[in-house]
């Protein structure tokens, strides 16, 4: 036992000990800690908790660990009696054990978590504890709460809490969205990549709740979209946690927060407690935010010089070397040489029209073009299926980074064919019969409305078969096999429901040749 390292580094740490001594109690209580747990549960850092077991005597059984009962005695002067800050809902939590017990299976079945992403799962306890919050701090009676991102399953324990409340999720992984709609519990999905575009369905919400990537400009995108989504008098609810060791970092984050004239309502620290992210202690603070009259222009200014390295690792990586599909001019020169428009960073020394991304996305565009080429960047292959179906130009050519397998429902549009990192889609012809003509017709209006491309589809088969259909028949017909399809593109349109559009629609043309 070395007592005097022990205070030691209690009086390095000086007013910030407080952390290490709670720390210390927990090790003294007569419990077994594993490493990740007593991170978790004091909220320390991993390199600070390592320090401190180096100083005191343990005793161990497997990973477990714990100071001997014989030696607590000689830190009870040492010890912080008092406990951590107050759970602003810990008097809820007694009431809603049975939505805990089914957030632990949600969570222990929902898809793994992505580093490329940086996906750390939230406990089932923090979930929970975000729902109820929400209902504490707000009235979430008709209220529109926006989920930008939610690998933690934030929206389900909502939905399970609070059920008259209207949840959407925006989210880049199709497995997050996927499992989200499997679960049945009415929380809207929307597929989005925010470095692009937030879909133009998620708008007008009266809360937005994110955990983004904690980087400075993973933080300021995302939060700066959650805006986006958000009615003038919201809220936006942010996670984000930062270690003790670095204060540096949580400057930069605030100061990207700073930048977006958002008022603090409040912070909850350490509210948020993870499986992983032990540098920062496996927790994060709980940040309310308002817009205020100077927020949008902000956020316009902001999005303005998007960047898309926003993460920790991977190829979109804030350290990585951003190379576009592109960068190599011999290829380039290749894959555009008899393009009408280039869409995506090219080279400069390229004569095509270009137009960004995020734009070839957002709206259609405004002349006709036969041949498209489109260069895409290592770390955004998820928008492929997206960007192809943003145009109806006869022949689309992708520049790719890396593989990228591609959605079934695409081959109702295009032959597509692959050569290395070229892939190029020729649009087929139009389709001979009733069901696949109206499955092409949604698909050729990646920009339109779902719903009503498909209500126009049916009137139309209807009035080839000599009949007449309402709007609202046509709409019921819908209703009843696609609720999800109201107010949704197909460009925002998870991949699970646009394969499932083949089913759907058939099941809709049958039904109506059994009215007619």
């Amino acid at each position: 036992m070395d007592r005097d390292g022990v205070e030691r580094l209690l009086d390095e740490a000086g007013v910030d000990g407080r952390r290490l001594r709670h720390a210390l109690t927990l090790l003294c209580d007569g419990q077994w800690w594993t490493l990740s747990d007593l991170v978790r549960e004091s909220a320390t850092a991993r390199r600070t908790i390592e320090a401190l077991l180096r100083e005191v005597p343990l005793e161990h059984s497997g990973d477990r660990f714990r100071v001997p009962l014989t030696h607590s005695p000689d830190f009870q002067d040492l010890l912080a009696v008092a406990p951590p800050p107050a759970d602003p809902v810990a008097y809820l939590l007694p009431h809603y054990t049975h939505v805990l017990d089914r957030l632990r299976r949600l969570i222990d079945g929902a898809p793994r978590s992505r580093h490329a992403l940086d996906h750390v799962a939230a406990t089932p306890d923090t979930v929970l504890r975000r729902a109820l919050l929400l209902g504490a701090r707000f009235w979430l009676r008709g209220a529109k709460l926006l989920f930008v991102g939610d690998h933690d399953l934030t929206s389900l324990a909502v939905k399970l809490v609070h059920p008259e409340a209207e949840v959407t999720v925006v989210d880049i992984d199709e497995r997050i969205l996927a499992y989200l709609d499997a679960q049945d519990l009415g929380v809207r999905t929307r597929w989005a990549d925010l470095r692009l575009a937030l879909p133009p369905s998620a708008r007008d919400h009266d809360l937005a709740v994110t955990d983004p990537p904690y980087t400075p400009e993973g933080v300021g995108l995302f939060v700066a979209r959650a805006i986006e989504g958000l009615k003038d008098d919201g809220r936006v609810l942010l996670a984000y946690g930062a270690s003790e060791r670095t204060p540096m970092l949580a400057l930069k984050v605030q100061n990207s927060l700073s930048a977006l004239n958002l008022a603090y309502d409040a912070i909850y620290p350490d509210f948020n407690r993870y499986f992983g992210a032990e540098a920062i202690g496996s927790a994060a603070d709980l940040y309310v935010l308002r817009p205020t009259t100077k927020t949008r222009p902000a956020v316009t200014a902001r999005l303005d010089r998007l960047t898309t390295a926003i993460y920790t690792q991977g190829p979109q990586s804030i350290e990585s070397t951003g190379s576009s599909a592109a960068d190599s001019s011999s290829a380039a020169v290749g894959a555009a040489s008899d393009a009408d428009l280039l869409v995506g960073d090219w080279p400069k020394e390229l004569p095509q029209p270009r137009v960004k991304l995020s734009t070839w996305l957002a709206k259609p565009y405004a002349a006709a073009v036969e041949r498209v080429a489109i260069a895409l960047p290592a770390g955004l292959e998820a928008a492929l299926p997206r960007l192809l179906l943003a145009t109806r130009a006869a022949h689309v050519r992708v520049l790719l980074s890396a593989p990228t397998p591609l959605p079934d429902v695409l081959g109702s549009v295009y032959e597509l064919t692959s050569d290395g990192g070229v892939l190029d889609a020729v649009r087929l012809p139009q389709p001979i019969g009733d069901e696949a003509g109206v499955l092409r017709r949604i698909l050729d209006n990646g920009h339109g409305k779902l719903a009503n491309t498909w209500r126009e589809g049916l009137i139309a088969v209807a009035r080839s078969q000599g009949t007449t259909l309402t709007k609202n028949d046509a709409r019921s017909l819908i209703r009843q096999v696609a609720p999800w399809a109201e107010g949704v593109t197909p460009l925002e349109t998870p991949l699970h429901r646009l394969a499932d559009l083949p089913t759907t629609v058939s099941a809709t043309v049958t039904a109506l040749s059994k009215t007619t």
